[in-house]
């Protein structure tokens, strides 16, 4: 009897968590998946006159995000400027995870070795950026880069140069921007690991004569590579997709994923494109969650 009453108490259970969740999984189904599902149906659509789409099932879209067709003989070749953004894509977010762990890792090291009442103030001044709208801290970017911008005044008053240097509208000053707009995105996942970081470990290492290096490369970095994994993937995925920042930084000449995509939607009125580029982008950045949960997973195994 102990049995079947637990067995019963325990479907009970279940079903009034599944009761209250009920609200936050039809919001999830009707605000993430359905226009997700829409996007979806319109990559295999036909694109319309005037922007929309024609309800004709077609894979152009899909064949366009690679090859592009000739308007006089109807061939298909390599889409030279598709290639190109979508490198550009990929390398500024590179560029731009790199660069933020290469100033973020000491700068979470540096807060994580503070007192308790410093650490406190330090976290509160790397978060100060995220109580800015994103367009602000943007425009701020571009108000100091600019060729009558500060840096280029400060320069030309100090004799250094004699004329604006051209910073914006290049790669360069996008790949700036998305460092200093997703840097606190890496510090803070960084300094979560090390503030959980045994320093005992360093007194041992340096009491066997290990090198700095050694220490940092066997025993630092091993230790904390979860926090430098999700700091990656944190730095990552949004800046690959990133929209702001590169078409106020970028101008349209140096457009990147997020950028092409409002153009199919918009300009271009080529929406079944627009949708294909978008499902690509999505799957990319689920491929980089996947590849961090596996590893993730493994670690736990590990121990």
């Amino acid at each position: 009897m102990s049995s079947t009453a637990e067995a019963t108490a325990d479907r009970k259970a279940r079903r009034a968590s599944w009761l209250l969740s009920l609200p936050a999984l039809v919001v999830l189904l009707f605000a993430a998946s359905g226009p997700l599902l829409i996007i979806v149906v319109y990559s295999f659509l036909s694109p319309g006159k005037y922007g929309n789409v024609d309800w004709v099932f077609s894979l152009d879209a899909w064949v366009g995000i690679l090859y592009s067709r000739d308007i006089f003989d109807g061939t298909y070749k390599l889409a030279d400027a598709h290639l190109t953004i979508f490198w550009r894509s990929v390398k500024l977010s590179l560029y731009t995870t790199a660069f933020t762990f290469v100033v973020g890792f000491p700068t979470a090291w540096f807060i994580a070795t503070r007192s308790q009442r410093m650490r406190a103030i330090l976290l509160f001044l790397i978060t100060i950026p995220f109580w800015t709208n994103l367009l602000v801290r943007t425009f701020a970017i571009n108000q100091i880069i600019r060729n009558e911008g500060v840096f280029n005044t400060l320069m030309i008053w100090m004799g250094f140069i004699d004329e604006p240097v051209q910073i914006i509208y290049t790669d360069f000053a996008v790949f700036l921007g998305m460092t200093y707009v997703y840097l606190p995105l890496m510090v803070l996942p960084l300094y979560a690991t090390i503030d959980r970081f045994d320093m005992g470990l360093l007194e041992a290492a340096h009491d066997l004569y290990a090198s700095r290096w050694q220490v940092l490369r066997t025993i630092v970095v091993p230790i904390v590579k979860p926090g430098i994994i999700a700091g990656s993937i944190l730095v990552f995925i949004p800046s690959l997709g990133a929209y702001v920042t590169p078409r106020i930084l970028g101008g349209g000449r140096n457009m990147m994923i997020g950028n092409f995509i409002e153009l199919q939607f918009g300009a271009g009125r080529n929406w079944p494109l627009g949708a294909a580029l978008s499902v690509t982008l999505l799957i990319a950045c689920a491929a980089a969650l996947l590849i961090y949960v596996r590893f993730a997973n493994r670690e736990n195994a590990h121990g």
